[in-house]
């Protein structure tokens, strides 16, 4: 039986930007990286010695989110398969983590069992299964998505080069789950302060499609959606914001749901900064990242048997 040996990359997403809360994402070249072969049972190996906590069998979540997209198309189980994983995304810091694992998972399931999903069919499923397309679409398209997903309609705009800009992250030490994020989030807000949170969303996306990216700083950082609220688990989330707008960001905003801060800067200015920054901010990773344009990439090759 002739079978497949997969090569999956993702990059990872910032999403929110701001005043683009669920919505607005950006894919960066820091990556979850999986290369797969037939084998005789599940097994996962990390390659990366910070994961190699992680589970190394079907309680894998990878494997977790695959077997999902498998019973999504009536598929009760996938051939097995030995997965090394590679990740350069920190877990937990708000730069889409588990969005990349589930665009990996999606693209597995299509390689092995020969599904042939277009890419909106594949995004469709990974909103649908994270709930928003802000931190998938992202990964699987590259550059900039803004996007809107519900009960399986899907819209969105893709852009992909921002050529003079580059994104300083701000890494602190310590994890923020999704869901403690979320839940300090309020369940409804006044009617005019939505319409000032939307007319700031809606300034925020025409500056990015503009490239005017001294109007996106000021406006990102009037967001009312979320970082209001957020702030609270970011210690020196102001000092921080005010700080590398004097060292000339264009603006920062908090990364997905945080903890992670992310400042847009003009390409080529923070590098001599950087060593100043690390010694001030002793307590957060500082890495320039920039934008990735190609999205998810993936390689086949056709094989006979397990890899042993």
């Amino acid at each position: 039986m002739r079978e497949k040996q997969v090569r999956i990359k993702v990059p990872c997403s910032t999403s929110n930007i701001g005043p683009g809360f669920d919505s607005i994402g950006i894919a960066l070249n820091l990556y979850l990286i999986i290369e797969c072969y037939p084998n005789e049972e599940w097994v996962f190996i990390q390659k990366d010695k910070d994961f190699q906590h992680l589970p190394k069998g079907k309680d894998n979540m990878l494997y977790e989110m695959a077997i999902k997209v498998a019973h999504r198309f009536g598929f009760t189980a996938l051939p097995p398969y030995k997965v090394e994983v590679l990740s350069e995304i920190p877990i937990a810091r708000g730069l889409g983590s588990s969005g990349a694992i589930t665009v990996a998972a999606i693209e597995l399931v299509n390689q092995i069992l020969g599904l042939e999903l277009t890419l909106d069919e594949k995004v469709k499923i990974a909103a649908d299964m994270e709930g928003h397309p802000d931190n998938v679409a992202p990964s699987f398209l590259g550059g900039c998505v803004v996007a809107y997903y519900r009960e399986n309609e899907l819209y969105y705009v893709n852009k992909k080069k921002m050529d003079s800009i580059e994104f300083v992250a701000m890494i602190p030490n310590f994890e923020l789950r999704t869901k403690v994020a979320r839940d300090v989030l309020p369940k409804e807000l006044p009617f005019v302060k939505s319409i000032e949170g939307s007319a700031i969303g809606n300034v925020c996306t025409a500056a990015i499609f503009q490239e005017n990216y001294a109007l996106l700083g000021e406006v990102l950082e009037k967001e009312l959606f979320h970082q209001p609220y957020r702030k609270q688990f970011i210690p020196h989330f102001d000092e921080l914001t005010t700080f590398m707008k004097k060292e000339g960001a264009y603006g920062t905003f908090l990364s997905g749901a945080g903890p992670t801060m992310i400042s847009i800067m003009e390409k080529g200015l923070a590098a001599n900064k950087m060593k100043q920054w690390k010694e001030r901010f002793t307590e957060a990773e500082f890495q320039i990242l920039q934008v990735e344009e190609t999205g998810v990439q993936i390689k086949t090759i056709e094989t006979i048997g397990p890899k042993k």
